[in-house]
């Protein structure tokens, strides 16, 4: 009997042991998870972040884009004034020659 109670004994140690083994594993497992699910979280933040980034991007090359399509429209109306304002320019010289003409024969 007292052979079978040391060896329940140390059966009971033994398991004891390998009971504390793997809490300590758990234990190791639990904080890796830990760790990972933060790493995880902090990933998740840095990808939501360059989407907000990357929209506010895209927006501003839209507006840019607007901005120089009206300031192309601006110059091609303005190119058009300036060439009116140059026809009107040689008429009015070619009226001027005119009139000098006339005064300079009377």
């Amino acid at each position: 009997i007292q052979n079978a109670t040391e060896g329940a004994a140390t059966a009971i140690e033994g398991i004891t042991t390998t009971i504390g083994r793997v809490d300590e594993i758990a234990t190791t497992i639990a904080s890796a998870v830990e760790e990972q699910s933060a790493a995880t979280n902090e990933i998740a933040r840095n990808v939501e972040q360059a989407s907000r980034g990357t929209s506010e991007v895209s927006s501003n090359i839209a507006s840019v884009t607007e901005a120089a399509k009206e300031t192309g429209q601006a110059a091609v109306e303005i190119k058009g004034a300036a060439q009116e304002m140059s026809n009107h320019s040689e008429t009015l010289k070619s009226k001027v020659d005119d009139f000098l003409g006339t005064v300079r024969a009377a």
